[in-house]
């Protein structure tokens, strides 16, 4: 066991909000970790730190090892001899980052850090682009690796097959979790379950404390009554009803103090907070949308070719109505071509005439960005604020959050913002290009619960594992130029 890397008083600020605060981590030659947490966490600035790409004031970070860097967007910091035979593997076959594509910029930085004779490899989102060929290479790679990791990812499947251990970044600080990331969601369960136990038992005690308090008190007010009335009376006149009076004050003071003692023992208990509520979002569809047809999409014997490449050869698919269905393939088969001609209505491919289709394609679109969340959410949108507010609020968007200008939101804040109001918009069938990339772990389990109840029909391209498990009831696999339908 081998201390690769220490680091303390690590405290980031930005725009006065506390980014980073924490005391101490400590990253060993065993260690495989997946670095999780909501976008704008500060996950990348922790590699950064971690890597002294950027150090802030107090900070301390000692390093006895030598690392490899695969960034997201910036290009790799490492610079190592050539492996062709490791750089053909993962579909890297020229070197000229002028024309490369982003799926082949992503499989030269992974080739370069895992080329290198490193103790250790930090990453940024490294599956990014990568078919899933890609990814079951790159978790075959990493699995024989040797030296240490930490990963920041929201491939599940990915984290589950490489990672050991889930360090998750919350509110500036850093919680450890041993195991891979399914063994981390079971944990958070176990903890959500044991917190509601601790919160309803704290809910009872303060409960049955006011119950009894106020119970005390009515009991000094009967008495407070009963000795009013007795005053009225004239009976003070008498020594032994005085006393009989005296003894009603001394139980009527004694029961305000029990009273005030059970408020006491409330204002002294430790305040259990409420678990996070588990969100459910119902969509309702105006009538006018509905479609009838058991099959509202159908390709037969569709062709397509661009030039001399053949992209499908009399391939055919069905699209069932109230279906999830997913598009599965290599980088380069026509999944995104496909769902052009779908657009398109191109030869072979019959679309219900009532289809109103949403088309989510993460790139290319105009709005006025100096107009304020909820505004751009309501135009075209026929569902009440209340449900717009649940579907945002889903997707983490507080309630500070819906009242921001576009233009201040975030690369990934934007893309969970344009999936909600496809969701929410006047549309029966919705096509999905890679809806999961950019997304953090906690917005990508949101939006698989849109997707699955959502009540119109998805088609969806993916090669997020888990997503394929979780939404999809019909998965065709493009391979060969033909559709295979590989599930349902």
């Amino acid at each position: 066991m081998e201390l690769l890397l220490k680091a303390s008083d690590i405290c980031v600020e930005y725009t006065g909000r506390e980014v980073l605060d924490i005391n101490e981590l400590e990253l060993y030659d065993y260690d495989r970790i997946g670095l999780i947490g909501s976008n704008g966490a500060g996950k990348s600035t922790l590699l950064k730190v971690l890597l002294g790409e950027f150090t802030p004031p107090g900070c301390r970070v000692k390093r006895s090892g030598n690392f490899a860097h695969i960034p997201q967007l910036e290009e790799a910091h490492v610079q190592c001899s050539t492996d062709h035979a490791l750089f053909s593997k993962l579909g890297v076959n020229k070197l000229d980052k002028q024309n490369m594509s982003g799926g082949e910029e992503t499989r030269l930085k992974v080739a370069q850090a895992l080329s290198c004779q490193v103790h250790g490899i930090f990453a940024d989102e490294p599956t990014c682009h990568l078919d899933r060929e890609g990814i079951d290479f790159l978790i075959g790679q990493l699995q024989y690796f040797s030296g240490a990791l930490l990963i920041i990812s929201h491939d599940r499947y990915f984290l589950d097959a490489v990672v050991n251990k889930i360090w998750e970044l919350k509110d500036g600080k850093i919680t450890e979790y041993w195991g891979n990331y399914s063994n981390y969601l079971h944990q958070k369960e176990e903890e959500r379950r044991n917190q509601a136990v601790r919160y309803e038992q704290f809910v009872s005690e303060r409960e049955r404390l006011e119950r009894a308090a106020e119970e005390k008190r009515k009991q000094a007010r009967k008495i407070d009554q009963k000795s009013k009335e007795t005053a009225k009376k004239g009976m003070t006149e008498s020594g032994s009803r005085l006393g009989h009076q005296k003894t009603m004050g001394s139980k009527q003071k004694s029961l305000y103090n029990s009273a005030k003692s059970m408020e006491h023992r409330m204002a002294a208990m430790e305040e259990v907070q409420a678990p996070e509520k588990v969100r459910t979002v119902r969509f309702r569809q105006s009538q006018a949308l509905a479609l009838h047809n058991p099959y509202p999409i159908t390709g037969t014997e569709i062709n397509k070719r661009f030039a001399d490449k053949v992209i499908f050869d009399s391939t055919s698919f069905q699209i069932p109505l109230g279906g999830k269905v997913a598009f599965t393939g290599g980088n380069g088969t026509g999944k995104t071509t496909l769902f052009h001609m779908i657009l398109n209505r191109e030869d072979g491919i019959s679309v219900s005439p009532k289809a109103e289709i949403g088309y989510f394609a993460q790139s290319g679109y105009k709005f006025n960005r100096d107009q304020c969340v909820i505004a751009f959410m309501e135009k075209n949108c026929d569902y009440q604020q209340s449900e717009i507010r649940s579907v945002l609020a889903s997707m983490g968007f507080s309630q500070n959050d819906i009242r921001k200008n576009l233009s201040v939101l975030s690369g990934g804040e934007i893309i969970k913002l344009l999936l909600a109001k496809m969701f929410l918009g006047r549309y029966n069938i919705l096509l999905m290009d890679e809806p999961s990339n950019y997304l953090d772990l906690p917005s990508v389990e949101a939006l698989e619960a849109l997707m699955k109840n959502y009540g119109g029909t998805i088609l969806f391209i993916s090669h997020d594992q888990r997503m394929l498990e979780n939404v999809a009831d019909r998965i065709y696999t493009i391979e060969d130029r033909r559709l295979h339908l590989t599930k349902g």
